[in-house]
């Protein structure tokens, strides 16, 4: 099949591409480079622009005409820089969305997956979530997630469409080929700064916030290697009909699924399995919380087994290996 796919240039877009070629696939990619690398397009379907230029998304089509539905990735995703430049949070996730929506519908592509975030769910007790725990996103970025799959439930309930909002936790490691891996120089979650630690670029790793209500006062995430969640995209587009089916309710275009691994890892633990993979204690120190961070929660990843027949493989041990080995290449492959 030939996938549309926005933001293909990033991070988790390029890994999707990657995985969607390794399936016999043809991905098509739509990026502005604005955070993408055009690196990580070289011998692929590329389009250089904006998800909001209609007429360029006119002319992929024209000469895509056989686009089996689109995956949309681009977004602005750092939590932090949300809060202090929401604006162009808004603008970029939310106005440019909504444009690229409409070009999709005025073109006839029906199927859209779409890149969510687990970041709006509310914390809740013993902070496993399923997607129909409460949401409450506190940041700007979560936000603009929470914003967009409403918009893209109007559009499956107004127009002939169907979109499945996949709600990400933790994306953690590298395409295990590393063709493609994290693109930012200076990363701001915790494996990138971690394994910037390691590598000497940073002095030391701070521990964000230690008196959330966790066993161990750090935030707690849902690692998941990020070549198991582009794989969850190749169940989405290869299954897209039948998970509507097995959702049970044929009236509903609209599924939302989580995406993550079922086990939650606190920011204290994944520095002690850091220290595990490389063999060594790293400089590390306690801090305050970020602005816009929660204590955060974990997977339940039933509907995604149930819906797409799929399930997170790669521990976490895997993802630090991965994530150290493309840090080591990085530059090689980046040299900016």
């Amino acid at each position: 099949m030939k996938i549309l796919v926005t933001g293909g240039a990033g991070f988790i877009g390029s890994t999707i591409c990657s995985a969607l070629i390794d399936a016999g696939h043809t991905p098509v990619i739509l990026d502005s480079l604005i955070t993408g690398r055009e690196e990580f397009t070289k011998g692929r379907n590329f389009y250089k622009g904006d998800i909001a230029d209609s007429e360029l998304v006119n002319k992929i089509f024209s000469e895509h005409a056989d686009i089996y539905a689109a995956i949309h990735c681009a977004a602005l995703i750092v939590v932090p820089e949300s809060t202090e430049k929401p604006f162009e949070y808004y603008r970029e996730n939310v106005e440019k969305s909504l444009s690229f929506f409409n070009s999709l519908k005025e073109n006839g592509c029906g199927r859209l997956v779409f890149s969510s975030s687990a970041s709006i769910y509310d914390v809740v007790p013993g902070f496993m979530v399923t997607e129909s725990a409460p949401l409450n996103p506190l940041s700007p970025y979560a936000r603009t997630k929470f914003i967009m799959e409403m918009i893209l439930r109007d559009f499956c309930s107004a127009y002939k469409m169907q979109g499945v909002a996949l709600r990400y936790f933790n994306p953690i490691g590298a395409d295990p080929q590393l063709r493609t891996g994290l693109q930012i120089k200076k990363p701001s979650h915790a494996i990138g700064k971690l394994v910037d630690v390691q590598m000497g670029n940073i002095p030391q790793f701070t521990i964000t916030g230690t008196d959330y209500e966790t066993r161990d006062g750090t935030g707690i995430r849902d690692y998941i290697h990020v070549w198991d969640l582009a794989q969850a995209h190749i169940r989405a587009v290869e299954h897209f009909d039948r998970a509507f089916n097995n959702a049970g309710n044929p009236q509903d275009n609209y599924l939302v699924i989580n995406l993550g691994t079922g086990r939650g890892v606190t920011v204290r633990e994944l520095v002690t399995a850091f220290e595990a993979v490389v063999g060594e204690t790293i400089n590390k120190a306690d801090g305050p919380r970020r602005p816009g961070d929660t204590a955060g929660s974990f997977c339940n990843a039933d509907t995604a087994m149930k819906l797409l027949r799929w399930k997170a493989k790669l521990p976490i041990e895997v993802g630090i290996s991965d994530a150290l080995k493309w840090g080591k290449k990085r530059d090689t492959v980046l040299p900016d």
